[in-house]
């Protein structure tokens, strides 16, 4: 899967050219970002105040914001639409790599077509959506921590005010604690995935058989004995599913009144502006979003560990060693 693209020459280009590219692109966003959060501070101390002021201040702020937004905008899309690309330059190198080894060997690989076709598809999709989000959560850390800081200087709530940023540490306890939550909530989803996954391919491999011969194949007891195992396993999933996804709305909604109710104190007793503390809030938002990438991604992340799985066993099946191989596709 990496090999195919990552150490093949004749994907080099691609693969290190557009990661460098994807990078660059997310840099450019997280400034962005940053230029954001400090816009809230300016923008909503005008607000504040805006009996003092004079309208001409409110529309010079809203065209900074437009000076910001729209790089920003199109820049968001094109690093989307680039990623994608990217990512399906991946699942054509590795579709591209397996195929010699798949039809060189005579091993009965159960779900072979699935594999090259629906896994590497999948593989690529799901990496390209977490890798995204991933490393712009990293490059976030590296920009808003600092930022996040020298803001808790404000914090005026006892104890939290005597420990030097108190805000990151906040932030970091309750991203770690929701997503050790998290782990032991969702600890039976990769294992649904990956049985899903084969009761779907029995149940599909029966069907294409049928096509071909439907006196031997495709008998309504053969069909309902295999839907059965597709509707036990769904079943069960949902339910897991249902269990995760309530921990995990409710964590989101509750982590966004945390900062309100540490900076508000501070707002009633004039301690701080309303620009200082929706910076604050912006910010805190930043670092927790990119502290809880993880939980946030915790079922595409599910899917994408059982994918590895069976293309890891497509891998062995088939005797694939990238070390030897010698494509003769033409990928250009």
């Amino acid at each position: 899967m990496w090999r195919s693209f990552f150490k093949n020459r004749e994907w080099f280009i691609w693969a290190y050219g557009g990661l460098t590219l994807i990078l660059s692109l997310l840099v450019i966003q997280v400034y962005l970002d940053v230029l954001f959060n400090n816009w809230y501070k300016e923008f909503y101390d005008i607000l504040q105040t805006a009996t003092d002021r004079d309208l001409s201040e409110f529309w010079d702020s809203i065209i900074k914001f437009l000076y910001i937004a729209l790089p920003y905008v199109t820049i968001y899309a094109f690093t989307n639409w680039f990623t994608r690309l990217w990512a399906f330059r991946w699942r054509e190198a590795i579709t591209y790599s397996y195929m010699p080894y798949w039809k060189s060997t005579d091993a009965n690989v159960e779900g072979a077509s699935q594999r090259i076709q629906e896994d590497c598809k999948e593989f690529a999709k799901i990496l390209e959506e977490i890798g995204l989000r991933v490393v712009k959560a990293i490059m976030t850390v590296i920009a808003f921590v600092p930022i996040l800081w020298i803001l808790s200087s404000n914090v005026v709530v006892p104890f939290l005010k005597d420990i030097s940023g108190s805000l990151v540490w906040v932030c970091l306890i309750l991203s770690i604690g929701g997503l050790i939550i998290s782990w032991f909530v969702g600890i039976k989803l990769p294992g649904l995935e990956y049985n899903n996954q084969k009761v779907e391919a029995a149940f599909r491999k029966e069907l294409v058989y049928g096509e071909d011969d439907r006196a031997k194949y495709a008998g309504m007891n053969m069909i309902i004995k295999l839907f059965t195992g597709v509707k036990i396993n769904y079943h069960r999933l949902f339910l897991h599913y249902g269990y995760f996804d309530l921990w995990s709305i409710w964590y989101r909604q509750l982590f966004v009144i945390v900062p309100f109710l540490i900076m508000a104190p501070g707002l009633f007793t004039a301690a701080y502006t309303l620009g200082i503390m929706m910076q604050v809030v912006n910010a805190f938002g930043e670092v927790k979003d990119a502290f809880s990438v993880f939980l946030y991604q915790w079922v595409k992340i599910n899917e994408l560990r059982s994918i590895y799985k069976r293309l890891s066993e497509f891998e062995k099946a088939i005797g694939y060693n990238f070390s030897k191989e010698t494509s003769s596709i033409n990928v250009n």
